[in-house]
């Protein structure tokens, strides 16, 4: 299977960006692996690995600092869109977010950001339905303590790519 062309597209602020420098590593029906630096330099965040969860609605991330050592686990809640005539899948990010921290702390955030895009018609309140059952479900597996079974297919391939 060819690798599939990456946009990840955000309501705020509104932007559609290909993924260009972006590495395939895995993919299959359910899900693409890939291995990145930041687009944008910051301080703490440095480079990671991303599983893009096609069913599930999110996306798990893996952030690491410059020095190599774990920043968080960054879950993003995303919908796509896959052209099948490119192989092209635009991930648009559903604004909420979880961060699992190393030491097993979560956090949700951007909640308000959901509020403000339905306010000012960015999405419909169906997407919003969308974006808080994934989240929910999201939740409920870090909550089981099942957090590891959308962390290993990544530490699959980090071990892999080493």
């Amino acid at each position: 299977m060819a690798d599939p062309i990456l946009y990840r597209k955000r309501l705020i602020p509104e932007e559609c960006i290909l993924l260009k420098d972006d590495r395939i590593l895995a993919r299959d029906d359910d899900k693409i692996i890939t291995g990145w630096h930041t687009i944008k330099p910051r301080r703490d965040l440095h480079h990671g690995y991303s599983c893009y969860y096609l069913k599930r609605g999110c996306k798990v991330s893996k952030f690491y600092r410059e020095d190599g050592s774990l920043l968080y686990w960054y879950c993003d809640i995303v919908s796509y869109e896959h052209q099948a005539d490119t192989d092209a899948y635009i991930v648009t990010d559903l604004l909420a977010d979880v961060i699992v921290y190393p030491d097993g702390f979560v956090k949700v955030v951007d909640i308000d950001e959901l509020v403000t895009a339905l306010n000012d018609k960015l999405i419909s309140e169906e997407t919003l339905k969308t974006s808080l059952w994934n989240l929910n479900s999201l939740l409920e597996i870090i909550y089981a303590g099942e957090f590891g079974n959308l962390q290993s297919p990544i530490e699959q391939v980090i071990a892999a790519d080493h």
